[in-house]
Parts: structure tokens; C-alpha cells; sequence
């Protein structure tokens, strides 16, 4: 009697073991790394989720906290998908060896060359899913828009006290100014920086908005701006950011020479990745038209798909065509990355914090 109610009771064990495991095996996720804080970005994740049926677990940090902590987790990193703000990021988490070749038919075909590492035998490290552009803005009653036509321009003496940034170490601003340090040489760039720092209104503080918003206010004459915040402002039916869109006024610079800075956001699967399947599918979704028109809609980014008709009216606004709508530089990316451990250095000899 005992033997038969212990046989019943493992049986009963197995079978509860064997149904957990067969929800276990039922269950699908994607575990993303973050550092993409935008509100809008919540329905990406959710229509992903209805789509497929798998559950996205989601850890936010900056680009420079995730790249450590996957350094630091190693090959017990939880990660799936990595996503980044800042094409120099991406660059050095494929140098540093994180990400994990793949091979993508859908991504290869929906995602231009010029936006995606350069593939190997292997397959393609990471893409750029979209693009946004650093922009001038300057105050129109003070500024001449002729004044400020290119980067160089905000080192001029002319603008002397007008000139407003975030952190010359903010992500954003080491992009660019890795950027220029392909275009001018280091010399030519330290003078650049060092002629910025004499020009401030002020010393570098907050973010894109709060340089706009010092614009119009005419704290400042001219500020350094991701098109995304600018469009943010222009989509605005606050009457205070109605006022803002009149005052200023929006340059895409050196259109004369090597063309506007363009930084991306972009995702690449972790090199110790334990759903990879998911994580392409993830990353395949991301380039789909639903995916790309939240980046337009969402949060005022180029779709890295061009062929998406874009309804954004701000992003129509600062540019009049969706093909060619400014010139563009076309350094590699690779380049900006390789510099800004000399940028950080030239900005701690001229002082700008």
C-alpha cells in the first residue's frame, strides 16, 4: 500500500515537473538593455509583445553603463538585445567584442549600408534603426543666420557671448566634436573647442531643451540641438513652446562643405545572448514600418528605412523633402569613435566641462 501511494505521489511529481517545463519552454522573452528613455518608445515594446507573443524585460541606463555592466556580467550577462543612443557607443561595444554577428535577410534589405557596422563572414554586428541630426539654433533677433552657418562659426569672435551647450562630454557633443576632429585635424579642433569656450553665454549645463529654451529667452544667441528636441517643440500646442518655434530660428550646418553631423540609434545582439532567436526577431521588428513610423511619430527621428513616407509635420517643417533633405557628412563611424578619447582630452585642456 505504501510502495503503490509512493509511486502515485512521483508520478503526480513528474507530471507537475513535466508541465512546468512545458510552460517553461512555452514562455518567450527578449531581454533588452537600454538607453533609449523616451515615453513614446513604450508602445514599440508593446506592439512587439502583441505581435509575436514575446515578453521584452527591459533594463534602462546611459550608453556608457550598459557597455560596463556588460563588460562586467560577462558570460553570465542576461542580455538578449542591446540598444544604444549614439553611433560612437555602438562602435566601441563591437570593438570591445560584445555584440554577436548575425545574419538577416529582412535587416539587409530594410536598413541602408551606410547605416549598419560592415559585415563580416559572420554576419552583420549591429544596425541603425534611426537618425538624428545636430543641429544650430539661434535667436532670430539676434542672431544673423549667415552668422552661424557652420560649426566652425560658433568659435567665431563675432559670436562672442552668445553661445550655449550641454556637457562637452555629453554623448552627443563627443560625437560631434569626434567628428570635426576628422574634418579639421587635432590642432585645428582643440582651437575650435578652445574658441567655443570663450564664446559662452554661460558654462555648459542641462540638456538639448534647456539650450533652446535659453535661446529663446535670449539667455543665449545660439545652441547646439538634436532635431528631436527641436521638433518636439515645433509639434508643441503649449502657448509657451508656441513662442519658443517663433523665436528661433534652425540651421543644418556646413551645408557648403562636408555636410550636417548625423548620429543614429541603434541595437545589436549581446554576444552572450541566450535568446537569440528572439533577438533578431526583436531587431527585425524594429526595422518593420510599424516600428519606424513610432520613431518619425513618436519621437521626431528619420526612420533609418527611407522608403517610409514620413507624416511628422515638424520634421517636414525643418527640412522639405524626405530624400536628400540636407547634405550629410559620410565620415566612417568607426572614426568618431577612435577620436573621442582625444576629444575628451582637448576639452580638459581648453576647460570646457
Amino acid at each position: 500500500m505504501l510502495k503503490k501511494a509512493f509511486s502515485l505521489i512521483t508520478v503526480a511529481c513528474l507530471a507537475a515537473t513535466g508541465f512546468a517545463s512545458s510552460v517553461m519552454a512555452q514562455e518567450q522573452v527578449v531581454n533588452l538593455y537600454s538607453a533609449r528613455h523616451y515615453q513614446t518608445d513604450e508602445a514599440l515594446y508593446t506592439n512587439f509583445t502583441k505581435t509575436t507573443g514575446i515578453t521584452v524585460n527591459r533594463v534602462d541606463a546611459d550608453d556608457a553603463g550598459i557597455l560596463a555592466r556588460l563588460k562586467a556580467e560577462g558570460t553570465a550577462s542576461p542580455a538578449d538585445v542591446i540598444l544604444l543612443v549614439d553611433a560612437a557607443r555602438l562602435w566601441k561595444g563591437d570593438n570591445e567584442g560584445m555584440f554577436k554577428p548575425i545574419k538577416s535577410a529582412v535587416l539587409e534589405a530594410a536598413i541602408p549600408a551606410k547605416l549598419r557596422a560592415t559585415p563580416t563572414a559572420d554576419g552583420t554586428t549591429w544596425f541603425g534603426f534611426s537618425t538624428r541630426a545636430r543641429v544650430i539654433v539661434f535667436d532670430k533677433l539676434k542672431v544673423k543666420r549667415e552668422d552661424v552657418s557652420t560649426y566652425e562659426s560658433l568659435a567665431d569672435p563675432k559670436n562672442k557671448g552668445l553661445v550655449c551647450t550641454r556637457s562637452g562630454a555629453h554623448p552627443y557633443n563627443l560625437s560631434l566634436f569626434g567628428a570635426l576632429t576628422e574634418h579639421l585635424g587635432e590642432a585645428k579642433t582643440e582651437a575650435f573647442l578652445k574658441g567655443m569656450v570663450d564664446n559662452m553665454a554661460r558654462a555648459p549645463k542641462g540638456g538639448d531643451t534647456d539650450q533652446i529654451k535659453a535661446v529663446a529667452s535670449g539667455e543665449c544667441g545660439v545652441a547646439l540641438s538634436n532635431t528631436y528636441y527641436v521638433a518636439r517643440i515645433l509639434r508643441s500646442a503649449a502657448p509657451e513652446d508656441k513662442l519658443i518655434a517663433d523665436r528661433i530660428g534652425i540651421v543644418f550646418p556646413n551645408q557648403a562643405s562636408w555636410g550636417t553631423h548625423v548620429n543614429i540609434a541603434g541595437a545589436a545582439v549581446a554576444k552572450n545572448a541566450k535568446n537569440t532567436a528572439n533577438a533578431v526577431k526583436f531587431m527585425e521588428y524594429m526595422a518593420s514600418p510599424s516600428a519606424q513610423a513610432y520613431f518619425a511619430n513618436g519621437n521626431n527621428e528619420w526612420p533609418a528605412v527611407t522608403s517610409l513616407k514620413i507624416n511628422n509635420p515638424a520634421l517636414t517643417a525643418m527640412t522639405s523633402t524626405r530624400d536628400g533633405l540636407y547634405k550629410s557628412e559620410t565620415i566612417p563611424i568607426s572614426a568618431v569613435g577612435t577620436n573621442q578619447i582625444k576629444v575628451q582630452q582637448m576639452l580638459d585642456r581648453v576647460g570646457y566641462k
